[in-house]
């Protein structure tokens, strides 16, 4: 097991534009992936396991609901706090950032914001503190990009509602507790409900044989005829919107991870240039390395900057959908490059476990997919810019 040595790079000073409260929470969390994180992710990647163990850690750096009122648990922080936790979860690894991700933005955030003062007291304390596990149901086996299209569904039967339908690709939905499912009711209007573990023809089975994600859980969510209690329906937004406005928050938080997945191959290729020989000097002198290297940090900071302009509108709720889907997918984009690059810069050695760059480059080819992919990204920005709906 290798020592964690990463160093952050900021090459335009942009730690002058925090908060010193947004350095210590950052610091905390680069701490705490660090200690117990690093020295445990590649063999759970290559076992293809979620470690549990770190549950109880992500509770405590505030991974869990972040912006979410310290009156249901939360601990009460801006966006920009929100999005430099990611970061360095990320850092770590993009599976754990997806189940902090799923935790906070499309669990305890519909809940939050779409439900009952009970479902709130009821939810969000023990979601916080990561005794309790959500996931979040939209997606399904043949409604990907277009969610409008789900047939999952659930009828009035009296004192409960009737749930029946399967969604696909579910982080975290082999342990979760509680599920938040997207769902057609009778006249085809969406809307959330919470469904728990335990109730009766709700099982979650594990999808197995990934080459992405290796650490994080993944499977689906089937319904048959599951009684769930109508206090159970998210009442204050309905329709496509409500769903969609939880992957706002889920996606702004990925703008933030992918560039503490960029940020750790940089840094790993950066060190490795410096210490491997060849030919007499070390590879970093070479001049097709350096243009590597030099390009990393340029869409590095280019993409902080991004993110961090981002997280001010968030705090102002000004950011849009459309700014949100310019960051999310930008900055994947240029996480997915740069541990390509990385990759090449460590040679043979950049596939192997010894070194992080391939894993990150696996994960990172399900966030440029997930939470809407590349290319939807850049319709909702060619949408947003000429009016025109490429959609219909």
């Amino acid at each position: 097991m290798k020592p964690d040595l990463f160093e952050a790079p900021d090459y335009y000073n942009i730690d002058d534009l925090l908060t010193e409260e947004h350095k210590l929470i950052r610091d905390a969390a680069r701490a705490w992936v660090k200690r117990d994180v690093s020295p445990i992710i590649e063999e759970a990647a290559q076992n293809a396991e979620f470690p549990k163990s770190i549950i109880p850690g992500l509770a405590e750096i505030g991974a869990f609901g972040p912006y979410i009122p310290e009156t249901y648990g939360g601990a009460g922080l801006d966006q920009i706090s929100y999005g430099l936790i990611m970061q360095e979860i990320e850092r770590g690894d993009s599976g754990v950032r997806s189940t902090a991700s799923v935790q906070s933005s499309l669990v305890m955030y519909p809940i939050w914001k779409y439900g009952t003062e009970e479902q709130r007291k009821k939810y969000l304390p023990k979601l916080a503190t990561g005794e309790w596990m959500g996931s979040f149901g939209l997606t399904e086996p043949d409604h990907g990009s277009n969610p409008g299209g789900m047939v999952t569904n659930f009828k009035d039967a009296g004192d409960h509602y009737l749930l029946n339908g399967a969604k696909l690709w579910i982080s975290n939905s082999p342990f979760c507790d509680v599920a938040v499912v997207w769902a057609k009711n009778e006249e085809g209007r969406i809307h959330g409900l919470i469904v728990e573990r335990g109730m009766e023809g709700f099982s979650t089975p594990e999808t197995h044989n990934k080459w992405s994600l290796r650490a994080s859980a993944t499977g689906e969510l089937i319904f048959q005829d599951v009684k769930v209690p109508k206090e159970n329906l998210l009442p204050n937004k309905s329709g496509l919107g409500a769903p969609l406005g939880c992957l706002d928050s889920a996606r702004y938080g990925i703008a933030w991870g992918a560039i503490g997945a960029a940020m750790d191959c940089y840094d790993t290729a950066l060190r490795y240039a410096k210490e491997r020989i060849q030919f007499g000097k070390p590879i970093g002198a070479f001049q097709l390395q350096q243009k590597k290297l030099a390009e990393m940090i340029t869409e590095i900071t280019k993409a902080q900057l991004l993110a961090l302009r981002l997280g001010q509108l968030k705090n102002e709720d000004r950011a849009t959908t459309a700014q949100i889907s310019m960051a999310k997918r930008n900055n994947v984009e240029m996480a997915i490059n740069i541990a390509r690059e990385a990759r090449q810069i460590l040679g043979g050695m950049g596939i192997t476990g010894e070194y992080s760059i391939m894993r990150h480059m696996m994960n990172l080819e399900s966030v440029i997919t997930y939470e809407g992919t590349h290319d939807i990204h850049l319709l909702i920005t060619g949408f947003d810019i000429t009016g025109l709906n490429a959609f219909k």
